[in-house]
């Protein structure tokens, strides 16, 4: 292969501008011969070489195109501590899922299990007694529930 450079010059001298030069050059490529500065050589870092089959088999398929959707929350009266039972659709594999959090602790590490793709099961965190919304992540984008009512301890 081989590979022709063009180089354009043109610098400005005492407000003149010099006309631009022109330099041809040629140069001889092998195949698979490493270019500097191109690619991740620029950075000195190698290219991704080949894949493990294997893995691409067990890697996960998350399809983006199903938004997750929560149809109900019981019981929609709850404690801190109580476990409520989120039904909905699209919540995908537990690879894709996200997780869960309730708009009045958001800053909670909100504890669930991920049933199957409509259902999962979480536990209240601590938070102030008053309304709260139940918020699943998953692979498609993520939900809100309508209002849930958190009762003092």
């Amino acid at each position: 292969m081989r590979r022709m450079f063009l180089t354009l010059a043109g610098p400005v001298l005492g407000g003149l501008l010099i006309a631009p030069s022109l330099l041809l050059g040629a140069e001889q490529e092998k195949e698979g011969q490493m270019t500097e500065g191109a690619g991740f050589t620029l950075f000195d870092v190698e290219s991704i070489k080949g894949f493990d089959e294997n893995k691409v088999q067990k890697d996960p398929v998350c399809d983006r195109s199903k938004r997750p959707r929560i149809m109900k929350v019981e019981p929609d009266e709850v404690k801190p501590g109580d476990k409520v039972t989120i039904k909905g659709e699209n919540f995908g594999t537990k690879e894709c899922f996200h997780g869960v959090s309730f708009s009045a602790a958001s800053k909670s590490d909100v504890k669930y299990t991920l049933v199957n793709d409509s259902t999962i099961e979480a536990t209240v965190p601590d938070m102030k007694n008053g309304m709260t919304f139940v918020v699943v992540v998953a692979g498609g984008g993520s939900a809100q529930s309508k209002g849930v009512l958190i009762l003092s301890k």
